[in-house]
């Protein structure tokens, strides 16, 4: 009887500081790079992440959704550091590193997840529950509720929760 090598990682995306973000996808790159398919579930405040940096007109909403659309960062470059924001002094120095030190930024590391097939996945049960819309995250996503991240991770031999 043959056993199967499961070779596939998956990661929740919880969380929506930028050190958070930066992590999930250095990780995520790499493990598309040594060949695994990688899927990443974003969820709660990790879809922030995702969102775009443009106004959606958000007239259609209810007063919660509206506070929370308002309120939310919106999309990678508007996120703060976990420890050390420093009111958004501390993101801007940890940027300034990055690119003295030749790190990829948040926007280009999305964008070469999406370049190496890394499977991003918004949690439609939390976009109802923070009122977000489709139009409002980013191009090149997709749509599921926990049962297909679960799935995935069935098929993994890494999981992570960031």
């Amino acid at each position: 009887m043959a056993t199967e090598t499961k070779n596939n990682a998956t990661m929740i995306v919880f969380d929506g500081d930028l050190d958070k973000a930066i992590a999930s996808f250095i990780i995520a790159t790499g493990a598309a790079a040594m060949g695994k398919q990688v899927t990443m579930f974003f969820t709660f405040w990790g879809l922030n992440v995702l969102r775009k940096e443009e106004h959606i007109d958000i007239k259609d909403k209810n007063f919660l959704e509206k506070m929370f659309a308002k309120m939310m960062p919106r999309g990678p470059k508007k996120l703060k550091l976990s420890k050390m924001n420093y009111g958004g002094v501390g993101s801007h120095l940890m940027k300034k590193m990055m690119k003295e030190h030749n790190v990829s930024t948040l926007p280009e590391l999305i964008e070469m997840a999406q370049d190496l097939d890394v499977k991003m996945v918004a949690c439609t049960m939390t976009m109802d529950v923070m009122g977000l819309k489709e139009e409002e995250l980013m191009d090149g996503i997709e749509f599921a509720g926990v049962a297909s991240y679960l799935s995935e991770a069935e098929d993994a031999n890494v999981n992570l929760f960031i």
